[in-house]
Parts: C-alpha cells; sequence; structure tokens
C-alpha cells in the first residue's frame, strides 16, 4: 500500500480521507485483483484497523484544534476550583498516549495552572480519559476475552484485533481492576417481580480452586507447608495435597410449579412402558448466581438472601432452599433466616441422597445387577413419597437380618445416618406436590461454568486477586449483565479518576 499524506491541511479529517482513498487504490489495482479472498480479508483487517485508528485521531487533533483557538482567542472560559480559585495560567501542547481498541493515539490538550493549586486538564474530563493509558473499550474486550479463556489466549486475541497495545501482565491487572464495582452494581440491580404463587429459590454450594501457597487460607497453608517437608513420593490413600480454596457459589431464580409423582423421578426396574410419560419437573427463570474465593460463606449467603429478598420484599412468595446437606451449610442458612424473619423450605438435594441409597445397595447386591436396580428404586420411591424414616430403619433391619460384614454394612450405616440426620430436610412429598426442584442441579451448573471451566482449566494455579475478578465476572456475564455493569463501572470509574468534577468547572 502506498503511504498516504501525513501534513497538516485545512481539513481535519484529511489524512484519514487520504488513507481511504489509498485504500480504494490498492483494492481496484493489478495487485489486488490477483489476491484470493482470504488475503483480500488479512489486507483489510490491518488497513481498516489503520483507517479508523486515523479517524479518531484526527477527531482528536479536531477538538485540540479548537480549543487552543478558543485560548489563543477569548483565552476561553475561566476555571474555577471548588473553594472559588483560578487557574489563571494556560498551556498549550501537553499530550498523552491512548492506547484504543484501533491502535495507539496522542491526546493533545491544554493544561491549567494556578499558583499552589496543580495542574488540571478540562478536555480530559470532557473525554472522560482513564488513568492509565488503557481506554475502556479496550479494557472492556481484554475483560470479555480474559473471563472466557487463559490470559495467555486473551492476550493474543487482543493482539490479534487491536495490534500491540497491551502487555500480558496489564490484562491481568486490568481485569482485577475491571471488578472493584461489582458488589455495588448487585445492590442497584432490580429483579423483575413474579406472582405470590411462583417459587423462589436459592442454592448454595462450594468447589475448590487450585491456589497459589499464599493465597491459601492459613490452615490449609500450614498444612500443606507441612506435608512439604515429608519428602515423600505420592499421597497415602484419601489424603488432600492442601493447595486449594473453596469458592462459594449461591444462586436465585424463578420457578413455574411442576407437580409431578416419585415414579416421575424414579423409573421403575427395566425402564418405563411408555404408556405413561414423565412429567417434566420446573426450570430456573431469571437465575442469579454469585461467587466469591475472599468473603466468608455467611456473606454470600446473606448476599443471595437479599436477592431473594428483593424479589419477595414482603415475604408472600414461596422459599425453597437446597442444599448438599454440609451442617455448617445448614447452620448459616437458619442463622440468615432467623434474622430475616422468613420461612422457608429447606431440601436436601436428592441427587446426594441417591449417592448414599446406591452405596446401601451395593451392600446388599452387586454393582450393576437388576437386583441392585430395583432395591435402590424401591427405597428411592419411598424417600420420595415421605417415608425416609421408615426407609432408614428397613434398610438396617434388612442388614442385622442378613447378617452384613462390617465392611459391607457401614455404607448402610452410613445412608441410615444421612437420613435420619436430615428428616427435616427430606419432605419429597411435599415439595413434588408443589412443584418445587428437589436437586441442585441450578448451583452445580453454576459451579462448573464459573469455576471449572476457567479458574479450573489444566495448569492454573492462582492468586487471590485475580481468581477473585475473574470469577466476579465471570458470575456477571452469566447473569447476563455485562452491558450494564460496564456502564455502570465506567462512570464509577469516571468518578474516581476525577473526583472533584463537580467542585471545579469552566464558567462564563
Amino acid at each position: 500500500m502506498k503511504p498516504y499524506d501525513t501534513h497538516a491541511t485545512a481539513d481535519p479529517f484529511a489524512r484519514s480521507v487520504s488513507a481511504f482513498e489509498t485504500l480504494m487504490c490498492t483494492l481496484s489495482g493489478s495487485d489486488a485483483s490477483a489476491w484470493s479472498h482470504a488475503e483480500l480479508e488479512e489486507r483489510l483487517d490491518v488497513a481498516g484497523r489503520e483507517l479508523l485508528r486515523q479517524l479518531l485521531q484526527d477527531h482528536l487533533d479536531l477538538r485540540a484544534r479548537l480549543e487552543e483557538e478558543e485560548v489563543r482567542g477569548s483565552g476561553g472560559p475561566p476555571v474555577t476550583g471548588p473553594e472559588g480559585q483560578v487557574w489563571p495560567w494556560r498551556e498549550t501542547g501537553h499530550s498523552r498516549w491512548l492506547a484504543s481498541v484501533f491502535g495507539l493515539v496522542r491526546v493533545t490538550r491544554v493544561a491549567r495552572r494556578g499558583r499552589g493549586l496543580g495542574t488540571v486538564h478540562p478536555a480530559d474530563v470532557a473525554l472522560s480519559l482513564p488513568a492509565g493509558r488503557h481506554s475502556m473499550g479496550l479494557r472492556r474486550l481484554g475483560v470479555t476475552e480474559a473471563v472466557r479463556g487463559s490470559f495467555d489466549q486473551a492476550h493474543d486475541a487482543v493482539e490479534r484485533r487491536c495490534g500491540k497495545v497491551l502487555g500480558k501482565r496489564r490484562l491481568e491487572e486490568l481485569v482485577v481492576a475491571a471488578a472493584v464495582d461489582v458488589d455495588d452494581f448487585n445492590r442497584t440491580r432490580i429483579p423483575v417481580p413474579c406472582s405470590r404463587e411462583t417459587p423462589l429459590v436459592v442454592q448454595v454450594d462450594g468447589k475448590g480452586v487450585v491456589m497459589r501457597p499464599e493465597a491459601l487460607r492459613e490452615a490449609t497453608r500450614r498444612a500443606a507447608a507441612k506435608a512439604a517437608t515429608s519428602h515423600r513420593g505420592r499421597l497415602s490413600p484419601g489424603e488432600k495435597p492442601n493447595r486449594k480454596r473453596m469458592a462459594i457459589v449461591a444462586c436465585v431464580f424463578d420457578t413455574r410449579p411442576a407437580p409431578r409423582r416419585p415414579h416421575d423421578v424414579i423409573h421403575p426396574p427395566g425402564g418405563r412402558s411408555g404408556e405413561r410419560p414423565a412429567r417434566p419437573g420446573p426450570r430456573a427463570e431469571n437465575k442469579w448466581c454469585t461467587a466469591s474465593l475472599v468473603r466468608p460463606p455467611e456473606q454470600v449467603i446473606a448476599d443471595a438472601f437479599d436477592q431473594a429478598e428483593a424479589r419477595d420484599p414482603r415475604h408472600l412468595r414461596p422459599w425453597v432452599v437446597l442444599v448438599d446437606g454440609a451442617r455448617h451449610q445448614l447452620d448459616l442458612i437458619t442463622a440468615e433466616t432467623d434474622r430475616r424473619g422468613v420461612t422457608v423450605h429447606v431440601l436436601l438435594d436428592f441427587v446426594h441422597v441417591a449417592e448414599y441409597v446406591w452405596a446401601a445397595a451395593h451392600a446388599f447386591h452387586k454393582p450393576g445387577t437388576t437386583e441392585a436396580e430395583a432395591w435402590a428404586a424401591d427405597h428411592l420411591t419411598a424417600i420420595l413419597a415421605g417415608h425416609a424414616a421408615r426407609t432408614a430403619h428397613a434398610m438396617t433391619a434388612q442388614a442385622t437380618r442378613e447378617r452384613l460384614p462390617t465392611a459391607r454394612r457401614e455404607a448402610v450405616d452410613a445412608c441410615h445416618r444421612y437420613l435420619t440426620g436430615h428428616l427435616d430436610q427430606l419432605r419429597y412429598d411435599t415439595a413434588l406436590a408443589s412443584g418445587w426442584p428437589i436437586a441442585t442441579g441450578a448451583v452445580e451448573g453454576a459451579c462448573r461454568h464459573l469455576i471449572a471451566d476457567r479458574l479450573d482449566i489444566t495448569g492454573a494455579r492462582w492468586g487471590l486477586p485475580g481468581a477473585e475478578a475473574v470469577l466476579q465476572l465471570r458470575a456477571i456475564v452469566s447473569n447476563g449483565d455485562l452491558d450494564p455493569y460496564w456502564r455502570f463501572h465506567t462512570a464509577r470509574e469516571h468518578e474516581r479518576v476525577y473526583p472533584n468534577q463537580q467542585n471545579y468547572a469552566l464558567t462564563a
């Protein structure tokens, strides 16, 4: 491509026009007629980005020229500070670099000075220039790519689109900075209202994230340091490597009631006949997720209940809370409901119950046999019908009659303890008749999407600020709030960079 004219002319966009005409001449020339469509795309991608960069540069130069002409002519309106101070001195030619999605551009503006008052640039406020070099558009692009894949992949994607305008280390810092307003943003959101017949569901779960040693919680860090001094080749059975930090994930959603029967959930041995199809279960609607590696579990649970209370401030809807049976988690939920004075229906995740029942079935019958399947189906159906206590005692009585060996009986006793220890959370008959969900698939899916798909990629070891930022931003994206959040974050960033923008103004 021939170089285009870069000399200053009367037309502020002469360089852009010259670049466009040069590009048209190139495309209409004999050389371009021999290019394949792939070569055309490649060359237009580079030349088109440069054309857009030049348009942005010409516009910034035009604004700088108008500002300088105003200063040279009438002197421009004076700039007054928060207490009436005036910045009387004006200096032209102050410039700074700005890395945009189109490439590097130079912003030239007029500086205003005053004795003992420092320097201000009114044009910076008008343009809302960031404190650093990178534009908000470039930051958003980097955040979008970084929360989707690894930082290396995100850096490559930004470089392919924008050129060499952003380093990998700076990208990581920008992602952390982009998440600072997530909590404030969530508090400003107004959920979509629902009728009082619509169940409101809260689910809580946790998942570990591999961290660097300095980012582990103190107890885990000490255990990891102790294990590092043992110099063993491999871990003992059941021993954990002490390299993960638990992230707490909570989701809140609405659902339409979908009444079911126990046989809609558990099919009989040998499969269904097809004469009576299974009724579908309830589906999550308007799902909202939150997650954190930094905040304690009680704070994440409180945030989830804040979201639920925003959807039902008068507590008119049925509240259903699904958990996996962790006692600490149940205690925190009980404390939160007591504090708010709300009545909730706490249910145990049915999938966890099924795992215990299947383990007990394999104590009586060989895995994979029809007898094991029939035993598990009968007992799970009885639990769904509201007979958890009777089912628990029946399996221990059978184990006693058959005199199971101690090793095999342990699975039966564990299932008995699990069922009898959570009878208040096993009212599946009421849940099925009311059309409520009985499994934690929504929050487990959130754990996979928010954490496993990004934070658990092969070879990743996280520092705490980066992991927390990526986790919160992935939750924002999952909630479908990236566009409104970025507008909110941009406005907050402007307030942080220019805290006195309302205290000094151009006055006539």
